[in-house]
């Protein structure tokens, strides 16, 4: 699942794209009067809706989220038990139809169930946007940015809650997470934690190789854990829009002793190579932060490219990692 996200950031097109979000009535107002409204999508596109979209389908899981958190139930979602493993901040609370992969989902599901809105992203190819464009209006988000990451996210939410006339909701999220953030700052800075080295990854095993992937300052991640108070120990450098990086057990050398933290799934075993294939590895288990005991395991189920609610569960899960 996670490699699909990488396989997007490495090939997605570096386009200069830009989330205007306007509408035009405003789609709170639209939602009283039933009146159309125009948005504007990060393609440039212009997309107009009868009003406020309430039979939606999502094609990536952030977009899925958002619409939840915004008490919008998708009608259709992408890798529905996919979702339920990786994003536990926010479940689905209805049963939405399965409409096949994020990286390809099927035209045919998606057109049975008639939405009013199918909301995507730029990491789909052009081939596969222009398909559903040809089913429903679609709402094509910007999959990630690795110049603002966290402003991408906030963005990306309000350009859903303009489609779905939910704009007080987007705002009262974006509120909470700034609060919950503001808190884990305060609360790392009295336990003397602030400007602590912190290095998060991810990694899996293929074709028994160990690949880590290090979330840079580019990534949401990385942006999140910046904003906190720590200090990003990565020095490699990401990719253009999710602040990815690539690098191998041998790279770990170079971090020194820092905290480090990951995310698995006890569901795929080859995305914990730390406490599987790794338990062994000598090089492993020399490193500093290994060898202090300054490896962390945050909880299954946080996404790392999700929205203001996998941010929050996620610096809840830092805050207690590094002050336990």
């Amino acid at each position: 699942m996670r490699r699909l996200l990488l396989t997007a950031a490495a090939t997605v097109a570096a386009l200069a794209l830009t989330a205007c979000g306007t509408t035009e009535p405003a789609a709170d107002d639209a939602k009283k009067t039933g009146e159309p409204l125009t948005l504007t999508d990060a393609s440039g596109a212009k997309v107009e809706l009868a009003g406020p979209a309430e039979n939606v389908v999502g094609t990536e899981w952030n977009v899925v989220e958002s619409l939840v958190s915004l008490g919008v139930q998708p009608v259709g979602v992408a890798d529905v038990k996919g979702y339920k493993t990786w994003n536990t901040a926010v479940p689905l609370t209805n049963e939405p139809k399965d409409i096949g992969t994020r990286g390809e989902p099927s035209m045919d599901t998606i057109a049975a169930l008639k939405p009013d809105l199918v909301i995507a992203t730029s990491d789909l190819p052009a081939a596969a946007l222009k398909q559903l464009r040809d089913i429903a209006p679609v709402l094509e988000l910007k999959a990630a940015d690795a110049a603002d990451p966290i402003g991408r996210m906030t963005a990306n939410l309000d350009l859903i809650a303009q489609a779905t006339g939910t704009t007080p909701k987007a705002d009262t999220l974006k509120k909470q997470f700034e609060a919950k953030a503001a808190e884990a700052r305060k609360t790392l800075a009295d336990a003397g934690r602030a400007g602590a080295k912190y290095a998060f990854a991810d990694g899996y095993v293929v074709s028994n190789q160990v690949s880590i992937r290090p979330y840079t300052g580019g990534s949401l991640l990385g942006a999140v854990n910046e904003k906190i108070g720590l200090t990003n120990a990565w020095t490699v450098k990401g990719d253009e829009s999710y602040g990815l990086a690539a690098t191998d057990v041998e790279g770990l050398t170079q971090l020194g002793d820092v905290e480090f933290a990951y995310i698995g799934s006890d569901t795929d075993k080859d995305s914990t190579p730390f406490t599987g294939v790794l338990a062994k590895d000598a090089v492993w288990n020399n490193l500093p932060f290994v060898k202090n005991g300054n490896v962390h395991r945050l909880p299954d189920g946080i996404w790392m490219f999700g929205g203001p609610q996998s941010m929050g569960l996620y610096i809840d899960s830092v805050v207690q990692a590094l002050t336990k």
